[in-house]
């Protein structure tokens, strides 16, 4: 069975080099769950380790769901976004007009995961419009 990036659509392997600085390294496949597990209060880098979740349920219904990327995709794309500071800037705004600042925090989690499913709702707006 032969395995292609979600996002770029690269052939992917399973077979040595992942990270490294080659075609190879890049094209290494690699696993990304859609949700964060560590909202669920889990971590499979801290395994049988509980925190207090985020969320209690998933907002978008596709807890535990995943798909494979190549590294690059994942490591590069996914995780490192690029926010200018005029963006943060501007989502600090949409933050504070929601009810989701916090001047000092609290012990519940509730204004995160308000945070959390704006820049979901950032996200979607932003790719709808792309998209046409």
């Amino acid at each position: 069975m032969s395995e292609t990036c979600a996002i770029c659509g690269c052939d992917l392997h399973r077979d040595g080099e992942y990270a490294k600085p080659t075609v190879k390294g890049r094209s290494h496949a690699t696993r990304h769950h859609f949700v964060a597990e560590r909202f669920f209060g889990r971590s499979a880098n801290r395994r049988g380790t509980q925190r207090p979740p985020i969320f209690e349920k998933c907002p978008w219904g596709v807890e535990k769901q995943s798909a494979v990327f190549c590294y690059e995709c994942h490591e590069e794309l996914i995780h490192n976004p690029v926010f200018l500071p005029q963006d943060v800037e501007k989502f600090a705004a949409l933050v504070k007009a929601r009810g989701f600042g916090e001047q000092q925090k609290l012990n519940s989690r509730e204004k995160i995961a308000g945070r959390i499913q704006l820049f979901r709702e950032v996200i979607q707006a932003g790719i709808d419009k792309l998209s046409g």
